[in-house]
């Protein structure tokens, strides 16, 4: 499992020098996660490696909520008197996201040639 733990640290480095040395748009936790995919992909004994890794912080997911619970209460004044922004870009984006997953759904249904006409005839 230590092992496992290694090499998501250095997934998360390089996507991190990667994105700081190129000046990518995209944050260093996206490059490393799309990297750890790709290498998952073309080697089965990464995933194996990184499987139980993930499981045991899948199992302890709602611990590293903790933190940002406490950050918010701590700056809740900040928050109270942002509010109407906050919830308008909460809503905003909430929608957003769903219209693009609902999008994407049919988009992936069409071309995996899974649709309703087929299932109605």
């Amino acid at each position: 499992m230590v092992t496992g733990i290694i090499a998501l640290l250095l997934f998360q480095l390089g996507g991190e020098v990667l994105s700081r040395m190129f000046s990518l748009p995209l944050p260093g936790p996206v490059l490393a996660m799309v990297a750890l995919v790709v290498g998952m992909v073309l080697s089965p004994k990464l995933l194996e490696l990184i499987r139980p890794v993930a499981s045991f912080l899948l199992q302890n997911l709602s611990l590293l909520f903790v933190p940002v619970g406490v950050g918010a209460v701590a700056r809740l004044s900040e928050l109270s008197s942002n509010a109407l922004a906050l919830g308008a870009a909460l809503i905003g984006s909430t929608l957003l996201a769903i219209c693009v997953g609902a999008l994407t759904f049919e988009w992936v249904a069409r071309l995996t040639g899974n649709t309703d006409e087929e299932e109605d005839a």
